[in-house]
Order: C-alpha cells, then structure tokens, then sequence
C-alpha cells in the first residue's frame, strides 16, 4: 500500500427502477457486507496534497469504469444472477480470460486475491466480502441480502499475468422478494454507529481532487488506537448516486511509515468524475471489530461536521450488520 491516497474510479451503470415488486421465494441466499480495498498500484492515484501536485491532483478525473462486465480481455461471469432477499445462499462467480479459461492465478493486493463489492441501487444496502476461490478458478461466499431489488457487484483483482493491470468489473444481480423502495439518505457529517461517531470534513469536487479527513471517537472521547485493517486504518468507497460509479480511495499514509498515526483522523484524497450526489462508506477496525460508517455527501458542498445523522446511521447499521460469510 502506497502513502498517496489511490483512487479506483469505477462505475456500473444500469439505472434500475424497480416499479414492480419480485417475486417472493426461496432460493439463493443473500449478501454480506464489507469495504473493498482495491489496488493502490494500478488504480488512479490522487495527489496527497488537495491541491494536486503529483498523481491525478489537479487533473480530470479519469472516467468512471466497472460498467463493463468485460474490460481488458477479461469477463465477470456472475453464476448466481439473482437471490431471494432475506436468504442465505452461495454467490458464485468466475473470471475469464479471452479464450474463456478460468482464471486460477492473481497478485494478492491487500491481502486478498479479489475484492468483491455488492450495493444496492438505492445505496442503502452495502458489502465489502472476500470470497473463496477454488481450485477451478470458480469465487463463492455465503451471502444474505436484508432487502428484495436491485444490486450491482464489483469484483476488483489483478491477474498474475505480467504487465496485467487491476481491473474492476461489475454486473447486476437481483435479491427476490416485496420491493420497497427506499430514498438516498440526506447529506451528512456526522455518523453514530455502534457506539462510535464519525466525522466527516471537507467535500468532493468533480475533476479535481480534495481531502477528506474522517475522525473517529467514542464516548465522546477520540479514538487514537485503530488498529489496521487489509493494510490501512480505514477505506473508504464512494459510490455515485444514479449509475453507482465507483471510487476506491486509500487513505493518505499507512500503518508504520513513522508519520500516519492509528487515530483519530484518517484523511484520504479523492477525485469525483462528475458532479452528484455521492454515498461514502468508510471500514474501520478497532478492538478487532470492523465497523462500517456511511455517509451521503454531494459534490461541491463541503461538510463541516456540524450535522448529525444518527436516525440514518442507526438505518444503515442494520444493512451493515454482520453475516455469515462476512468478509472483515
């Protein structure tokens, strides 16, 4: 993991309105959540500094990816395309090369061979997961998804092939079941979730990068001992509202390079490729617990950590919570 801030600007496009409900059944089973680290060689990199002054800062974001389920001879061949909402089930999937051959080899970034993201399309709902892979090159984890609609999945690798590069690519999947709908949470700063707050401060600007700096306290006291989680003290992903184009970000430092402390900021640098409304998820470990804190931050606003968002953090705790095949 690199001290700049690296960013992954990915996007699934497909806008899905779900004006029908689906059909209730049991069958596959659902998603479990966690943040994605992705890689910080080959994402784009955002200068630490907002400004800019070396990787992407300053510059045009580079276009939004992961709305193609094929990209650089490689294939997302999702085999369980849809699941019944509320049911644990296997979700399973291959990556092939361009002759069609599973792929079986991959550089481990962050600790992982492949890190697989499911979100909702109403962005309420969101898993990082770290699948198994079998010999055959075939992906699968447990997976419950709290809520019937429409989801999108991310599958973020790098093959082991020389000069490869990371890629994300990403395809729909459906949860079965009575589809309500459910409105974007209302632009915030502040989060309580699980017993912690987090503060977020300073905004996204569309093509240019900016920081921003998230601090974690509990008790009303700051918390100076996180502990490192796939190599950071936080991640965060930020998915734009609409098409879900999406965003890795690492933070600016890491653990052990004498300068980044555990706590209680975590500061990061990012690029929107557009101007929107984006909804930010930040992963971070602390006493051995991963712990999830979403925000909904728009484009040109800067949040100065003033609003409070409990009712929705306490919303978004439930579609956070923990399940079996979790990936933390």
């Amino acid at each position: 993991m690199h001290a700049g801030l690296k960013i992954t600007a990915f996007a699934a496009a497909l806008a899905a309105t779900f004006g029908t409900a689906y059909g209730v059944g049991k069958g596959l089973d659902p998603v479990v959540e966690e943040p994605v680290p992705a890689r910080h060689d080959s994402h784009s990199e955002a200068s630490s500094s907002p400004e800019g002054g070396g990787g992407h800062g300053g510059h045009e974001a580079e276009p939004a990816g992961g709305l193609q389920i094929s990209e650089g001879g490689y294939t997302l061949d999702l085999r369980t395309p849809s699941v019944t909402a509320g049911t644990r089930s296997d979700l399973r999937f291959v990556i092939r090369d361009s002759g069609g051959r599973a792929v079986t080899a991959y550089q481990r970034e962050h600790e992982k061979e492949l890190h697989l993201i499911v979100a909702s399309r109403d962005l309420v709902t969101y898993r990082h997961l770290h699948p198994t892979r079998a010999a055959d090159g075939t992906w699968s984890i447990p997976v419950e998804l709290p809520r019937a609609g429409g989801y999108r999945v991310f599958a973020d690798f790098t093959p082991a092939k020389k000069g490869a590069e990371n890629l994300t690519l990403g395809a729909d999947l459906a949860a079965a079941g009575s589809y309500q709908p459910q409105k974007l949470p209302a632009p915030n700063s502040t989060v309580k979730i699980d017993g912690y707050e987090v503060r977020i401060d300073g905004g996204l600007r569309p093509g240019k990068a900016s920081e921003l700096k998230l601090n974690v306290s509990r008790g009303g006291r700051p918390v100076t001992n996180l502990q490192p989680y796939l190599g950071a003290y936080g991640h965060l992903v930020a998915l734009r509202s609409g098409d879900l184009a999406y965003l890795h970000v690492h933070p600016n430092g890491e653990p052990g390079d004498g300068t980044t402390k555990p706590g209680p900021e975590i500061s990061f640098t990012a690029t929107a490729p557009s101007s929107g409304t984006y909804r930010l998820f930040l992963d971070f470990k602390h006493e051995g617990t991963v712990h999830t804190a979403a925000f909904t931050v728009r484009t040109g606003t800067p949040t100065t950590g003033q609003e409070s968002a409990e009712g929705t953090a306490q919303e978004s705790a439930q579609d956070h919570e923990e399940a079996p095949g979790h990936g933390h």
